[in-house]
Formats: C-alpha cells, structure tokens, sequence
C-alpha cells in the first residue's frame, strides 16, 4: 500500500529524525476505507477484538446500572484507553501492510510478547505501552473526579444515575451546568487526543520514548489541525453509534477505527530514519 504524498503536501521535521506530513482535510475518510479492506481481510480475528470490548462494556454496564458515576468512568475511561486497546489492530494493519497473513499469532505477540511457541520476557518497548496506558486510565480518572465534583457542587439535586442526569443537567431549563461541563470537557479531552492520536502505533512499531512519541503526536495535530479536527469528531460520533446499539455496533466500530488510526499513522509520519522495535 502506498503512502506517497501528493506534490501539494510536504513534510515538517519534527523532533528526532521524525517527519510529520501534512495531509488533505477530507484524508480521514480514507483511513476509514482502508481500515475496511484490513478488516476483511483479518476477518474474525479483528472482530474478536471488538466483541470483547462490547461484552466488556455490556459487564460494566450491569455491574454500574444504578451507580451514574461508576459509568461514567467506565465510557470516560473507554475513550481514553482505546488507542491502547486496539494496539494488536495496529499490529494486524502493519503485518498486512508488510504482505504478512493475519492471524492469532500476531495479536499473542502484540500483548504477550510470544515468539517461538512461547511467552518471552517483556523489554523496554512492552513497557513502555504499559506505561502510557496507566498515564490514560489516570487521566481518566481525573476527568470523572473533576466532573462528578462539579456537578454534584452546582447541580440542584443529586445525580444518581443516566435518566436524573439527563433530566436535571442535560435538560435543566435553568443555568448553564450542561454547557459548563461539556466545556470543561472540551478542555481536558483536546490535550488527551492531541497526545495519544498517533502514539501507541509509533511506539508500537519504532523504538522511540514516550515523551518523544508524545511530542510528535502534538506536532502533527499542529501540522493537519483541521483534519485531525475531523479525524476527532469521526471517532467521537462512531463511539456514540456503537453505544447507541446496545454495544452491539462496537463489534465492528472498535476494530475499524482501530485499523484506520494504524493508517492514520503511516499517511502522518515518515519514521523510517527511526529503529524498527523488534
């Protein structure tokens, strides 16, 4: 698969050795159709991925159904740690995109570092995922104490659960709480995304530190802030659409936006004067 640029399009050095491209507003859409073609041809491997995530969501919501904040953490904290989970996506995209055939051995030596038949010790790259994920489930956890701290200081009665939010916050015919949350969520969701849209699949695939990885993911949001603009609002609304329908959507949405975030990564970056990570 080509990842040429048009002529129009030229690459901004970013940070050690790294070139950040610049891209077409409208080339989300691409990532979208490409992700298609990989999820075809992974088949159930990449379902699998998305199947685990709904009935993961589907044991959250019977154990939270009465506890409002407990959801909430749980959707703030799927939003937050998805790059993370869909890291064996990323891997299945490059494996194709290296004319490698998809299969379960690749996810086992995405997460469990499994080579010859047999789990191998983690290195410094395994580590590093690990890492960044605890850094997103901390953020996350800091969104909801943030926000259940505001609501329950100005709302005027105590949000219990889904239904009373809605009817007391979302639909308040007084004041401004619903706007002032969305806001502040504004403001704590950008800087997230601006730092992991493109991390994990380049910690993935070359032997970078965190911090870089991070700077690098500001430099192309920086570099494309109306595409990656778009690329923010696709996912958000193809989450929406997943829990929409009972989760059930997740089973193919997680595994596409998974495939198209590996794509994203490799129209954006030019890493190959960077180490390939083992």
């Amino acid at each position: 698969m080509s990842n040429a640029l048009p002529p129009a399009q030229t690459p901004a050095r970013s940070s050690d050795q790294v070139l950040v491209r610049s891209i077409q507003v409208a080339q989300p859409l691409c990532w979208l159709v490409r992700a298609w073609h990989d999820l075809t041809r992974c088949g159930r491997i990449s379902l699998l991925h998305g199947l685990v995530i709904a009935l993961a969501g589907a044991l959250m919501l019977w154990l939270g159904h009465e506890r409002f904040w407990f959801l909430a953490g749980a959707f703030s904290g799927f939003l937050l740690v998805g790059p993370v989970l869909a890291t064996s996506l990323y891997a299945l995209s490059r494996g194709l995109e290296r004319g490698e055939k998809a299969s379960l051995a690749t996810v086992l030596a995405t997460w469990l570092n499994w080579k010859n038949g047999s789990i191998q010790t983690w290195g410094e790259a395994q580590w590093r995922l690990v890492q960044f994920g605890v850094l997103l489930a901390l953020a996350g956890t800091a969104w909801v104490l943030i926000s259940a701290g505001l609501i329950t200081w100005l709302a005027d009665v105590p949000i219990t659960s889904p239904l009373v939010f809605v009817q007391h916050v979302v639909l308040a015919k007084e004041g401004w709480l619903f706007e002032i949350w969305l806001a502040l969520g504004g403001v704590l969701v950008a800087p997230i995304f601006a730092s992991t849209v493109i991390t994990i699949p380049l910690l993935l695939d070359r032997q970078v530190s965190i911090g870089q990885a991070i700077a690098t993911s500001w430099q192309v949001i920086f570099a494309n802030p109306v595409p990656m603009a778009l690329w923010a609002a696709l996912i958000m609304v193809l989450t929406l659409v997943g829990f929409a329908t009972a989760l059930v959507g997740l089973v193919l949405l997680v595994p596409l936006l998974g495939h198209a975030s590996w794509h994203a990564y490799r129209d954006l970056l030019d890493v190959s004067a960077l180490p390939e990570r083992g």
